[in-house]
């Protein structure tokens, strides 16, 4: 029924940020003045790494994805002209969340705010970093320390914030089944709940306000009605969970609070004006239902499949909001699924498969434990197989990709070169300036200072908020502050989730004749055909690395997979090492003409002529043209779905470099 008055809209973001400070400042300006009610902060790779714009492996990713900060001067740039007292900010920051946060206060007492005013959220889920986006910096353990410090301190001097946002978002993106999203975002928040319960920083009595300061970032994908049942089940688990296991007794505290981002994973750069329904219906998943509504929305854009969205595509996907906000009646009724049979049956299935799979994740030792094994990787890594071979074979249709191919030319893809954004290449070499700058003009014994005072306070167990505000306001950098937590905690490399993956079940023929080509040119090579993947740079997005290494092995390659984060040097260092046959680079983040030009002119310093080189990723067609142009033997976009087909391809590549 009508409830006689409409529901106050959720908050409208939109993702956003890239080149420098002042440019990501000027968007987020335009973006308020259109009507978005929130600010969502996209940072740069070597931002979200902890790295500074100087360090190797930050070359050619400096503002490709994101704006980059370094230090204090660039959150005054970020955020000029923007009352933060008044703002609720979402930061996609996870490793550095601590870091981020710490500027953030600075910049806004700076203002005049008051920490007790400043609303939002740092995203600060480390776990699902090493499942689906990679951009982890320090091991499971230390990263756990320097979430639950965040927690800790906001709960006491930053009340209204969110100091961590639990994503199954990132999850759906690298495969997960609804079940498995539901289950691992809550095996994680388990394991960020009981460190701060048995950390003794909260008050027993307080343990309430850090519940209901807990938020999820959820996906929301196309089949919008099992994604609405998902969140209903959300919804009923965390409430379970928080009464039952911490015994959070006030029913406000126990509300789940949630934002979204819908599905980035379904985008197709086939028939992009496609993904413009495909958005729509996903959004549904989430607002639908008045129980189970998302606090806050954030949409892609249309062309995201493409490459970076222009201002105009982000207004298209706002006004979405708006439009289903402002004009429909969705806000003036209870909710409508309410006594659905058909509804409380899914809801009832998926609550029962997410209890079982958290069950099977405890009894490993929790999320963490589950994390090291290799377990929750290897899942989403099958998961995702399953999906890609359903698509390969039509079982899953997506129109325009594998179904529906025939289509009359588009006017919103005539001029590619115009349909994204590009990054000014100026940017990094601005923000090297930037740097050289800020250094140069602190007082470097207070920066040093400070830094002895954060390496101190790590060796111990003491809040390291504390430390990290000293830190922001003796000018330290990103990369500095983070550096000393390296130093202090070591790196890490999470598992790859290749080795224990299955990949198909059964092949068919199209796998069989890839199969018996690899084994004649094997044998016309003399030895098994090697394969290496490599990801340069610091993109983590390694969900098609991985199904291409798993493809690879399943067609009878040798596949080397190191992981994520690695130079191209120490890409060709593993050519030569592995004495492979193909060399093939996966990108996502736009740098692919930085980094794999530096791979090609390294393997032939190295005298591997005859090693051929293949791309895979999120590359305009301009660009994919100058590659071939410059010895790249073949690119793949998103729109090549068929990984049989790029393998059957890989060996003809292999044999003409080999001239057999």
């Amino acid at each position: 029924m009508a409830t006689g008055e409409r529901d106050r809209p959720w908050v409208m973001r939109t993702y956003a940020g890239h080149s420098s400070a002042a440019e990501s400042n000027a968007l987020f300006r335009r973006n308020l003045a259109k009507g978005q009610t929130g600010l969502s902060v996209a940072f740069d790779l070597p931002t979200q790494t902890g790295y500074d714009a100087d360090h190797p492996l930050a070359k050619g990713e400096v503002g490709k994805v994101g704006v980059p900060v370094a230090h204090l001067g660039d959150v005054r740039a970020l955020f000029d002209q923007i009352p933060l007292a008044q703002m609720n900010t979402s930061m996609t920051i996870n490793a550095p969340a601590m870091w981020l946060l710490a500027l953030y206060q600075v910049a806004a007492q700076e203002q005049g705010a008051l920490p007790s005013e400043l609303t939002g959220t740092t995203q600060n889920d480390i776990v699902k970093e090493y499942l689906s986006r990679g951009t982890y910096a320090f091991p499971p353990d230390a990263s756990l320390r320097l979430t639950t410090d965040l927690i800790a301190y906001t709960v006491a001097n930053v009340p209204k914030w969110n100091p961590i946002n639990i994503c199954s978002y990132h999850l759906q993106e690298a495969g997960a089944t609804p079940v498995q999203e539901l289950a691992f975002a809550l095996s994680t928040a388990i394991a960020v709940l009981d460190r701060v319960r048995d950390g003794g920083q909260v008050d027993p009595e307080r343990f309430g306000d850090v519940v209901q300061r807990i938020s999820f970032f959820v996906n929301s994908g196309v089949r919008f009605i099992e994604e609405m049942c998902k969140m209903r089940a959300f919804v009923r688990l965390w409430d379970e969970l928080t009464l039952e296991r911490y015994g959070v007794t006030d029913p406000k505290a126990r509300r789940l609070r949630y934002g979204v981002q819908v599905n980035s994973l379904g985008l197709t750069e086939a028939q992009p004006e496609n993904n413009v329904q495909r958005i729509v219906l996903e959004m549904l998943g989430v607002t639908l239902s008045k129980s189970a509504r998302a606090r806050a929305v954030q949409l892609p854009a249309w062309n995201e499949a493409l490459g970076l969205p222009r201002p105009w595509d982000q207004q298209w996907s706002l006004r979405m909001q708006q439009v289903l906000a402002y004009e429909s009646d969705l806000l003036e009724y209870d909710d409508i699924f309410d006594g659905s049979h058909v509804v409380a049956a899914k809801v009832d299935e998926l609550v029962a498969g997410a209890r079982d799979e958290i069950d099977r994740v405890q009894a490993m030792g929790g999320a963490v434990a589950a994390v090291e094994s290799g377990y929750l990787k290897s899942a989403l890594v099958g998961s995702h197989a399953e999906r890609w071979q359903r698509i390969e074979s039509g079982e899953q249709v997506v129109v325009g990709v594998n179904k529906f191919q025939n289509t009359e030319p588009s006017p919103l893809t005539a001029d590619l070169d115009a349909a994204i954004q590009t990054v000014d290449p100026a940017a990094e070499k601005a923000a090297l300036n930037s740097l050289r700058e800020w250094r140069a003009q602190r007082d470097q014994k207070a920066a040093e200072t400070a830094l002895a005072k954060l390496r101190e306070t790590a060796k111990g167990t003491a809040n390291l908020m504390p430390a990290t505000l000293e830190c922001v306001r003796a000018g330290v950098t990103t990369g500095e502050w983070s550096g000393v937590l390296r130093e202090m905690f070591g790196e890490y490399r999470a598992p790859t989730g290749v080795s224990g993956s299955v990949g198909v079940s059964a092949g068919g023929e199209a796998i069989a004749a890839v199969r018996e080509k690899v084994t004649e040119t094997s044998d016309e090579l003399g030895g098994r055909l090697r394969f290496l993947v490599g990801k340069p740079g610091l993109d983590g997005h390694s969900n098609g690395a991985e199904q291409v290494a798993v493809r690879a092995r399943d067609v009878g390659f040798e596949v080397i997979y190191q992981g994520i984060r690695l130079t191209p040097e120490q890409i060709v260092a593993a050519a030569v090492a592995e004495d492979v046959h193909c060399v093939g680079l996966s990108i996502l983040s736009g740098s692919h003409m930085e980094l794999v030009p530096a791979v090609v002119a390294g393997l032939r310093e190295a005298g591997l002529e005859d090693v051929p080189v293949i791309v895979g990723g999120i590359v305009p067609d301009a660009d994919a043209k100058a590659l071939l142009a410059s010895g790249v033997a073949a690119v793949y976009t998103p729109k090549d779905y068929d990984l049989t087909g790029m393998m059957s391809d890989m060996v003809d590549v292999i044999r003409a470099a080999n001239k057999l």
